[in-house]
């Protein structure tokens, strides 16, 4: 006679409520992308003279220069200022985005987010 509910090798559970979990979880984690995407940060670099806004989707969105970090004869500073703003959105972003992920599947993917 077959058993009914359950998975081959005798273990319990029951399929459909398994689907279930997984169908939403799946809707959290589109709702918590979504969020993402909308999401922006804003990173400064050099005491606030380079301003960088990253989207969620990874975007540069505005980037803010003072005047007097802007010197003709000292590029490469403001150069690596822009990417030092730059960076720090960057991974704001992605401490964001594992931090939202993480709340849905209760840090379960190992950094697949």
């Amino acid at each position: 006679m077959a058993r009914r509910g359950g998975f081959p090798g005798g273990m319990p559970g029951n399929m459909n409520n398994l689907m279930k979990q997984a169908q939403k979880m799946q809707r959290q984690m589109e709702e918590a992308q979504k969020q993402l995407e909308d999401a922006e940060v804003t990173a400064k670099a050099g005491g606030g003279a380079v301003e960088v806004t990253v989207s969620g989707k990874k975007e540069i969105t505005k980037v803010k220069l003072s005047e007097e970090v802007v010197d003709p004869d000292d590029i490469e500073m403001l150069e690596d200022l822009i990417m030092a703003a730059t960076n720090e959105a960057l991974r704001q972003i992605d401490e964001q985005s594992q931090a939202s992920m993480s709340k849905i599947t209760g840090g379960l993917g190992g950094g697949l987010f």
